[in-house]
């Protein structure tokens, strides 16, 4: 899953044209997406196929998202930036 050209892709899905996520994601993706279980970075890659807009809420902690999939990868990226 990890190879170059995964990783490649991902980096571009992770790019979202919306500075708040991008400094979320593209960050996250290069330092810490590597490291994660199959089943976090399966949870990450359903992530990105969200909209901006429902991710701009969920990482703003203005709304919780309704998959527990998706509920645990947002805590897991939030608990990153926000340690502690």
């Amino acid at each position: 899953m990890n190879s170059r050209e995964e990783l490649n892709r991902l980096f571009w899905h992770s790019r979202r044209g919306m500075l708040e996520l991008d400094v979320l994601l593209v960050p996250f993706l290069k330092e810490a997406f590597t490291d994660l279980d199959e089943a976090d970075q399966q949870r990450y890659i359903k992530l990105l196929e969200c909209e901006d807009q429902d991710m701009f809420s969920w990482f703003m902690q203005k709304e919780v998202p309704a998959d527990p999939d998706l509920a645990r990868i947002i805590k897991i990226i939030l608990d990153r930036v926000q340690p502690g």
